[in-house]
């Protein structure tokens, strides 16, 4: 039962970027331990867009920025995929004009504006002792931003690409590489049905854990990645070397979506940037495709080699999530929950060599998480390095 006799403050939880399967789990452990432990629990709407666009008016209708949180609420969502308190790529440090809400927007005439004070006035209005932002390196830099300032936060890592600095683990990705096996796999039979190259394009802006992974469990034969600028003759070569072999005639790449060959920079899908100066990546799977298409011939003895591209997109992030990103969203709550109650914070919770942790947030913005191509990546076969795996953490890539 919660203590209901005395309330020991209020936590507030959001979840910012991109939804993945386990924010749920995530906020249901958060909830359901804080209520348990005596405090009350509110729940921000679309990340920091919440605590941007709202009235620190009692009687205003705030509905769309934030609720207050119950245990039948946080067990009706704990098992599903997304996120029930949305999310959005806000980043109140750098809001456009066109973004400033209404209520606000004759204080805020600049063409980006920061709106920091009006997010620490309205935790101040929600009295918030507490925030758990829940999100990728984009979103916890924020968090970071907001520590120095003086706000208590506590940070839980998610992103599918498994990139945010000082986890080895990041809630998303084991849902993420599980459905690109399984889709890899599936898209096998028509790969070998056809004798071609099979093109897979999966997400990875600036590391390549989301295709290395994959293919280290056998998915593909081939993977390219952000951290490796490669030749494209010499994939194609390697490629047909591979679908020679392949009683089946066909042989697999996966293609990161940040992957870059010699001579090439990343593909966007468009020049439209978001408030963190990030443009939509698609279309590297395309163009490699069309490249190996007509250089096939070359390595084929003068004959194409057709290719099926297929790029997986919102497939791998949509949905329930696998069981660890069941179990491990319930120990990040948890461990968040141990760091209130412990009156610390300025910490993310985090998985380092097989061990439960947590480390300062300001590790968020120290460095950039990349997969270390000397120890895990074979630059002249263009795949994962199949050796050492002793005393290697479950997910075999570590937190360099």
């Amino acid at each position: 039962m919660a203590n209901v006799k005395t309330k020991k403050g209020i936590i507030g939880i959001l979840t910012g970027g991109g939804d993945v399967p386990g924010l749920n789990p995530a906020i249901r452990a958060v909830t359901i331990r804080a209520i348990h432990e005596g405090y009350d629990v509110i729940g921000i709407r679309r990340g920091w867009a919440g605590l941007v666009e709202m009235k620190r008016d009692k009687d205003a209708p705030n509905e769309d920025h934030y609720q207050h949180l119950t245990e039948a609420i946080a067990n009706r969502i704990g098992r599903t995929g997304g996120t029930f308190l949305h999310t959005s790529r806000s980043r109140p440090s750098h809001i456009p004009d066109v973004n400033v809400p209404a209520h606000i927007r004759h204080k805020y005439k600049e063409k980006v504006n920061d709106l920091t004070e009006e997010v620490m006035k309205n935790l101040e209005f929600l009295g918030i002792d507490y925030l758990i932002p829940i999100g990728g390196d984009d979103t916890l830099s924020y968090g970071v931003h907001l520590h120095h300032k003086g706000v208590k936060v506590i940070a839980i890592p998610k992103t599918m690409d498994n990139d945010v600095p000082g986890t080895d683990y990041c809630i998303g990705f084991s849902t993420c590489i599980t459905r690109t096996i399984s889709m890899t796999n599936s898209l096998r039979t028509t790969a070998g049905s056809h004798e071609r190259f099979l093109i897979i394009e999966v997400f990875g802006r600036y590391s390549g854990f989301t295709a290395l992974l994959p293919t280290m469990a056998g998915a593909a034969n081939r993977c390219v990645i952000p951290e490796y600028k490669f030749n494209l003759e010499h994939l194609c070569e390697l490629l047909t070397e591979d679908r020679a072999t392949n009683p089946s005639l066909y042989s697999v790449v996966l293609v990161s979506e940040g992957a870059m060959f010699e001579g090439g920079e990343m593909i966007f899908a468009s020049d439209e940037k978001d408030m963190y100066g990030h443009k939509k990546l698609g279309g590297i799977g395309d163009v490699i495709a069309s490249h190996l298409k007509d250089m096939s011939p070359k390595f084929n003895h003068g004959r194409r080699i057709n290719v099926i591209n297929q790029r997986l997109s919102y497939l791998v992030r949509c949905g329930d999530p696998d069981a660890a990103d069941s179990i491990v969203p319930m120990a990040y709550g948890n461990i968040a929950l141990d760091l209130v109650m412990d009156k610390r914070s300025g910490r993310m919770v985090c998985l380092r060599n097989g061990e439960y942790d947590d480390v300062p947030i300001e590790i968020v913005t120290s460095m950039k998480k990349v997969v270390d191509l000397d120890k895990y990546y074979d630059r002249e076969r263009l795949h994962p390095f199949y050796k050492s795996f002793s005393h290697k953490p479950f997910f075999i890539v570590t937190n360099d």
